[in-house]
């Protein structure tokens, strides 16, 4: 997920240091459902927070949750509920009922296993761009809220293009191979979403995306919401209708031809090498939306 970092934002990375120490990350507790904070992204511990890599700022947000499963809550409330009736001869009303949830979510807690996702975040001062490692809205908003508490006069909008994807994957799909944009070539799958109530969705994965049937969907007012792209031969990725990809996968040779010389790759070497070719993929991308839209 691309954002637009503010241009009046600056800050040293000692300074981003200094901020994202105020909120590391610590494992939920045993009644604690959810907790989230920083780590270092080269993952060695009490490593610095903010590493520099070719003028790029990379850091490492961990979401950590637990959770009962509601079947479970269900059961354990229906036997309070019948024991207090057993015993007292009367059925508790609904705040009682809300009360004695919680408190079986708070017993049961520290049996939960904990669930853990990690999001990397790459800033791009010069290019102006914040790029976050998950294709989920909710991961990315709890990453951005964090940041804009952190580090003082950051502000974050949305990375908006000219063309909105959906016009332009419906253009690439219905047009002929011409039309289709420097540097990108239609891979194997695509969703195609209904406008009306019934919200009827067609998937064709591992298809050429030539199909008539595909066409004929088209054409009856079903427009694509996901299309796989192979960007140059060296990125394969889908692209959404809200300019999110996800999928991201480096094809074959990229990491050779870069020269990564490290057995089993460096820290330094793959964030050279991924910031490289997915900010010439996101430059080329947004170009073929028709230019941002700021």
């Amino acid at each position: 997920m691309v954002y637009r970092i503010g241009p009046d934002w600056s800050a040293t990375v000692e300074q981003m240091e200094e901020a994202l120490a105020k909120m590391p990350f610590e494992p939920c507790g045993p009644t604690q459902e959810k907790s989230m904070g920083w780590v270092p992204p080269r993952g060695t511990q009490h490593g610095a927070l903010v590493e520099l890599v070719g003028g790029h700022r990379i850091l490492r947000f961990v979401l950590e949750s637990k959770g009962v499963p509601g079947s479970v809550i269900k059961r354990h409330l229906e036997e309070r509920v019948a024991q207090i009736e057993a015993k007292e001869g009367r059925k508790p009303g609904r705040k009682e009922s809300r009360e004695l949830r919680d408190e079986i979510v708070h017993d049961l807690l520290p049996m939960a296993f904990a669930k853990t996702a990690t999001i990397m975040v790459w800033l791009d001062l010069q290019a102006g761009r914040l790029v976050l490692d998950t294709s989920s809205q909710a991961k990315a908003d709890e990453v951005i809220t964090a940041l804009v508490k952190a580090l003082d006069g950051l502000q974050l909008s949305p990375f908006n293009t000219q063309m909105s994807p959906q016009a332009a994957m419906t253009a690439w799909l219905t047009g002929s191979a011409d039309d289709w944009p420097a540097h990108f070539a239609p891979g194997r799958e695509v969703e195609l979403k209904s406008a009306d109530e019934m919200k009827s969705v067609v998937k064709f994965t591992r298809h050429h995306l030539d199909d008539e049937q595909m066409r004929l969907h088209i054409s009856q007012g079903k427009l694509p919401t996901k299309l796989a792209l192979d960007w140059d031969g060296r990125v394969s990725f889908v692209l959404s209708e809200s300019t999110v990809l996800s999928k991201v996968a480096f094809l074959d040779g990229v990491f050779e031809d870069n020269g990564q010389a490290e057995e089993g790759g460096g820290f330094d070497a793959d964030v050279a090498i991924a910031t490289g070719e997915l900010g010439a993929l996101i430059t080329d991308l947004t170009a073929a939306l028709g230019g941002e839209l700021l």
